[in-house]
């Protein structure tokens, strides 16, 4: 097993230098869902939540979180993105599917801001549902792609 990068010789947690890292276009795209009652994914696909549009207040709230993610995990670097997409999908009978795609040319990689994405994307689904459904689930958050950087890319299975 490789070394954590965030762990100096005595074990300190710590900010990775990435100064003299090349700068490669890098993309990564993570992928979740919220799983509900089929009654509830019919009030987010029918755009009859209380709270107004479910699907484009998440999307909205995806976006600004990928952007401020260095402002949530403490050892991300702040970067300058190029790209945020954030997609998300009723899927029947009973989810809402969400993808989010990254994209940067820089020094270091983006999956934290994809994953990031995804779950704030997640948390407003449940937030703008709760009165209808406090039963919701946020599951299978996961990364699903990366590419650029020295270590190159991973396809999940």
């Amino acid at each position: 097993m490789s070394r954590l990068s965030h762990l100096d010789a005595q074990g300190q947690a710590h900010m990775v230098d990435v100064g003299d890292k090349d700068e490669t276009a890098r993309i990564a795209v993570a992928e979740g869902c919220v799983v509900m009652q089929a009654a509830t994914l019919a009030i987010v696909r029918d755009g009859d939540a209380r709270k107004g549009d479910v699907l484009g207040t998440a999307r909205l709230a995806g976006i600004m979180a990928a952007k401020r993610t260095s402002e949530l995990i403490p050892l991300c670097h702040p970067l300058m993105l190029s790209k945020v997409s954030v997609e998300l999908t009723p899927a029947a009978p009973d989810a809402v599917e969400i993808e989010a795609m990254v994209k940067l040319t820089g020094q270091t990689g983006v999956e934290m801001e994809a994953l990031t994405a995804v779950t704030v994307a997640a948390l407003t689904v449940y937030d703008m549902c709760k009165a209808a459904d406090r039963g919701m689930r946020i599951e299978s958050v996961r990364l699903v792609h990366k590419s650029g950087g020295k270590s190159g890319e991973f396809q999940a299975a």
